[in-house]
């Protein structure tokens, strides 16, 4: 009997249901979110393993990784289908949400993710603690201009490295002002130190890297943009064409049709959201900044037709394709427009 079983994760207990290649549930359980204990779980099931599917997640890649390591046949599930389907329950549990992944199994109603390498999600990490840091730097820099604000002292439009001096030339002299401000200014003066030891790890990350120093030879790709993209990627084989990056990071215009109505909107948001920010960036600054390419000026073609936004989104779209292009054939940006061969 080919058996199916779905695995809802949580941080200590994953809920398990395994139902038959007839539909009927063969048995439920509850076991401790660890690779061993499922593996050794599974392994006690009479009968023939047809298919293991969790849903993407904090932990399901690490489970993934163990649970094949195991020799068993696990797949990862993309979230937003499995969360539209599972919606459809009057009554949200564990056990059933492993049903509902379980059921999903069985139909092959199911879209696989990818399960990136220990070396990509070690990247990501590292991307990852730098931003953290960065928005904790911001989030004071912003608390301090609004504890000044309330006495009339205003900050005003400041380089990072005059900003302590700046605070602390609108405090002196009042005791209660420089006992507030003292300590996010010195916790600041921490955070701003580890940003930049994290900076330095990125850029070396990206200079001992062949594939992120031949994306870096685009205009606008720097090491943060340059690690995303590959981290995300991770496997550049895994698309069959270029083309197909735009629509799996999100950046494709959404569609909804149903009968007379046809409405066509703002781009679906899928996929990665850290690369699709970082390829944005990318086209921002390509847009902004003048930059004398090919590229550059067939953004700009676009943005005199549709405007500006439009623009920069079909702008990151084509940065992905020619990203992974690049990635791919070992070449790297051609600041003049490519020569299409024509047929004799």
């Amino acid at each position: 009997m080919r058996l199916f079983v779905g695995l809802d994760v949580s941080l200590a207990k994953t809920a398990i249901c395994v139902i038959s290649e007839h539909g009927k549930i063969v048995k439920e359980a509850q076991v401790a979110s660890e690779p061993e204990a499922l593996a050794s779980w599974i392994a006690e099931q009479h009968g023939s393993i047809a298919a293991i599917g969790l849903e993407a997640g904090p932990l399901s890649q690490w489970l993934h990784r163990g649970l094949a390591e195991a020799g068993l046949d696990v797949v990862l599930m993309e979230t937003r289908q499995v969360k539209g389907a599972l919606k459809a329950m009057p009554i949200k549990t564990d056990r059933r949400d492993a049903e509902g992944i379980a059921r999903l199994l069985h139909l092959g109603w199911f879209r696989p993710v990818h399960c990136k390498s220990v070396s990509a999600q070690e990247v990501r990490t590292v991307l990852g603690a730098r931003k953290a840091v960065q928005q904790g730097m911001i989030a004071l820099e912003m608390s301090l201009r609004g504890l000044l604000r309330n006495f009339g002292l205003k900050v005003g439009a400041i380089s990072r490295g005059q900003f302590e001096h700046r605070i602390r030339e609108l405090t002196v002299g009042n005791r209660m002002l420089e006992a507030a401000t003292e300590p996010m200014l010195r916790a600041r003066a921490s955070l701003r130190r580890e940003l930049a030891e994290l900076e330095r790890c990125v850029r070396q990350l990206a200079q001992d890297d062949s594939a992120c120093h031949r994306l870096m030879s685009m205009p606008g790709i720097g090491a943060v943009v340059a690690l995303t993209f590959r981290s995300a990627i991770d496997d550049p084989a895994r698309f069959t064409s270029s083309k197909k990056v735009g629509p799996w990071v999100g950046l494709t215009p959404s569609r909804n049709q149903s009968g007379e109505r046809d409405v066509s909107g703002g781009i679906t948001k899928a996929g990665d959201v850290s690369l699709r920010r970082a390829l944005c960036q990318a086209a921002t600054v390509m847009m902004n900044r003048g930059c004398s390419t090919w590229l550059g000026t067939w953004a700009a073609q676009i943005a005199r037709r549709r405007g500006r936004k439009r623009a920069m989104v079909a702008l990151a779209r084509r940065i992905g394709v020619i990203l992974h292009r690049i990635w791919v054939d070992g070449t790297t940006f051609q600041i003049e427009a490519p020569v299409i061969p024509q047929e004799v």
